[in-house]
């Protein structure tokens, strides 16, 4: 292991207390911002590299599975609700997932003064989630989806599906009759 990686398990270690729960073997590179501590709960063997954001906000809960690998400058946000992150997931730098959107309906305000909106978003296991995505509130990725790098997600997607694009489609999906990916 990497010597810095020791520093990383030793902070993983040390947040033990704050978090809702860190699990075994996990370890953590330095955070760019962590809010909702005690409503954080990440799992067993989960590596998350430097300058991850997180935001439990209100009664908002970020619930991380086993054996996930979190890349650099993820941000990540759940507002009065639950967002799930599946076992064996892998999440490719400069990402975004959130479960909240931002109401704009007074156009004497700004977006940000205006109410949140909370939806459910879930990444379901063995998801592949590429550089620079985002993936927004009421997202539903079933389980080994694919989403491909720089696409903005937003919708119920099948489990087995390869995602891409702005906005997201699905591009192939798995057949358990070939056996095969096919284009859709």
């Amino acid at each position: 292991m990497h010597p810095s990686k020791y520093l990383w398990a030793a902070r993983a270690i040390m947040y033990k207390l704050p978090f809702g729960h860190i699990g075994n073997l996990t370890y953590m590179g330095k955070p760019c911002f962590i809010e909702g501590m005690k409503n954080i709960y990440i799992g067993n063997c989960v590596r998350i590299f430097p300058g991850i954001r997180m935001e439990a906000i209100g009664t908002g809960q970020i619930n991380i599975g086993n054996n996930v690998a979190i890349e650099q400058n993820v941000h990540i946000t759940s507002y009065n609700g639950i967002l799930d992150i599946g076992d064996n997931v892998t999440i490719a730098a400069n990402t975004f997932i959130t479960n909240l959107d931002h109401e704009y309906n007074d156009i004497n305000k700004g977006v940000m003064d205006q109410r949140l909106i909370p939806g459910k978003t879930h990444i379901g296991e063995g998801c592949f989630i590429g550089y620079g995505v985002a993936v927004q509130a009421g997202t539903v990725l079933g389980k080994h989806c694919i989403v491909g790098a720089g696409a903005v997600v937003r919708g119920i997607y099948p489990a087995y599906s390869v995602v891409a694009g702005v906005p997201a489609r699905i591009v192939k999906q798995y057949n358990t009759k070939t056996k095969k990916w096919e284009r859709v």
